[in-house]
């Protein structure tokens, strides 16, 4: 899972790429992501390389790979796209001036979202938050939950963070979904079928699986983006 600037950077990289054959430069990058020095863009290339995106050539200027995509981008049809900052068209880099501009989505954040032992079911709207279209993956609705807790630290989830979910009842094993647990309890978990039993597994082994029949465990989407605020 990846930041929304993660997000970003990735889809400037590769749609430079796809244009010159060549990466960016950082400053390009930094221009397009309207950051104000390169330091950002080395954190966020190192967070992508870190994550398993992308890799850095040695001894070769400028050499980036592209080792793999999110799901939201590698699928048929996905054009990638990038935010641009807000700077006059005059000083923006000449590629980077024919890359279409990503126009966010407000989603509803529906309240917090337990990271850790099951919280009340969740159902009102506390505010709104902006995700950029590339983010959300295809058709369907889309909503947004504050996490609480750290019980999936090791897939990346922290505490404070934003998540993107897909409004859908299913699951296949292995996504991580939000679950809930006899109606009135919803978890941010990983899911796995085992017979007639759900197991919500954490990605922290501070944490115990929990196996509940299925008729108890309600998928009530899955997890297909996530926002971190530095």
């Amino acid at each position: 899972m990846l930041t929304r600037k993660q997000l970003e950077l990735l889809d400037f990289i590769k749609t430079r790429m796809d244009i010159d054959g060549v990466p960016p430069s950082f400053d390009e990058m930094k221009d397009a992501l309207d950051l104000r020095s390169k330091s950002g863009i080395h954190r966020l290339i190192t967070a992508l390389e870190e994550r398993g995106f992308i890799r850095r050539l040695a001894h070769r200027a400028r050499a980036l790979e592209i080792i793999k995509l999110p799901d939201a981008m590698d699928k048929p049809g996905f054009t990638p796209r990038v935010i641009a900052g807000d700077k006059p068209a005059a000083a923006a880099p000449r590629a980077a001036m024919a890359v279409e501009t990503v126009h966010a989505m407000e989603l509803p954040v529906m309240g917090r979202i337990a990271a850790g032992v099951p919280i009340e079911a969740i159902s009102e709207v506390s505010h709104h938050v902006a995700v950029p279209g590339s983010m959300l993956a295809g058709r369907g609705n889309h909503y947004a939950l504050e996490v609480k807790g750290d019980s999936m630290i090791e897939a990346g989830i922290n505490d404070g963070d934003i998540v993107v979910i897909r409004e859908q009842n299913t699951a296949e094993n292995g996504d991580i979904v939000v679950a809930l647990v006899d109606d009135a309890e919803a978890t941010l978990k990983r899911f796995r079928r085992k017979g007639g039993m759900i197991a919500l597994e954490a990605a922290n082994p501070a944490y115990e699986t929990r196996m509940l029949p299925d008729h108890q465990v309600k998928v009530q989407g899955r997890l297909v983006g996530l926002i971190r605020s530095y």
